[in-house]
């Protein structure tokens, strides 16, 4: 009986060491896959709520609703967490964006780039403007006249 007994004790061992290593690894995969997630979602935009909860400093800027997409492509250029919050308190209704305060050079830098790009737009002819002028250009020009005429035989 003492062979079935050291036997019965090293298998129940080996189980309670599996376990163990099997928890600490199960443990270690839940704590792998927690930091990803935490650093994959708070990336680009987000609400205000998690934006403040990232305990960072959070500054603002006012911008108008149709720079809104433009400004969004800049900022997920520049790798830039923001919140864009609509200010319905005033006619028109404002917009802010916020973002963290670490990042506030990449967001000055897209910003700037984001100004440029907005003044280029401004000095291009608009494109509905240079169509209206060459279609009244071709109907200036004069158009082909077609004269039909019979011969008439004698």
């Amino acid at each position: 009986m003492a062979v079935q007994e050291e036997i019965e004790q090293k298998s129940f061992n080996i189980m309670i060491s599996t376990t163990k290593l099997s928890a600490r690894t199960v443990l270690r995969a839940v704590k792998a896959a927690f930091r990803l997630y935490q650093s994959k979602a708070s990336q680009g935009k987000q609400s205000v709520r998690t934006l403040l909860r990232q305990n960072r400093g959070v500054s603002s800027v006012e911008i108008s609703k149709t720079g809104i997409r433009g400004l969004e492509r800049y900022a997920k250029k520049y790798g830039i967490d923001y919140a864009i919050r609509k200010d319905t308190s005033e006619v028109p209704p404002r917009y802010l964006v916020f973002f963290k305060a670490p990042d506030a050079e990449a967001f000055h830098s897209a910003f700037k780039e984001y100004s440029a790009s907005l003044l280029n737009k401004d000095k291009r002819p608009s494109v509905l403007a240079r169509l209206q002028e060459l279609v009244q250009a071709a109907a200036e020009l004069p158009g082909k006249v077609r004269h039909k005429e019979q011969e008439r035989g004698l």
